[in-house]
């Protein structure tokens, strides 16, 4: 049995490439001449998608993140970010059953710091503090949605 499973390769990714897909910025606050010493509330919600390519054994994955910057002592926004960044990855090894996690969780973590130096750049030249966003579980993410996608096809039982 160990022979067995000494013989069993690696699963194996290689980032081919990374881009930015889409991103938009707007400074709403320079567009509305809101004060400059405003407290800022980050709001960042986090979305995952993931597709074969027509290359044997190449995958793309991204990230979109929709982060919206509020006043604390209001609701005034600040300034809204939304970003698609992808990556480019080839695997090899990984079982099929193992795949869609893998192309959610682990490829998602291999491109998040750049997408971090993306957002970080973004938000400072757009006139604000840099904005550097804290690590993001995508293990967590991952289990919150495939147990939101499993309460909906559970079927309610009449009361």
């Amino acid at each position: 049995m160990a022979e067995a499973e000494a013989q069993i390769p690696a699963p194996q990714m290689r980032v081919l490439g990374q881009f930015v897909r889409d991103m938009s910025f707007e400074n709403i606050m320079a567009q509305k001449g809101a004060p400059a010493d405003v407290q800022p509330d980050i709001q960042v919600q986090v979305n995952l998608d993931a597709k074969k390519r027509t290359t044997e054994g190449q995958y793309e994955s991204a990230i979109k993140l929709n982060v919206t910057s509020k006043a604390k002592d209001g609701d005034a926004t600040l300034f809204v970010l939304e970003i698609d960044y992808a990556g480019i990855f080839q695997i090899e090894n990984v079982a099929e059953d193992q795949l869609h996690p893998f192309l959610l969780i682990e490829c998602p973590r291999m491109i998040f710091p750049f997408l971090r130096r993306v957002v970080s750049d973004v938000t400072r030249d757009g006139g604000f503090p840099p904005l550097n966003l804290e690590n993001i579980d995508f293990l967590a993410l991952y289990r919150n949605e495939l147990a939101r996608r499993q309460s909906e096809e559970t079927p309610k039982a009449d009361a």
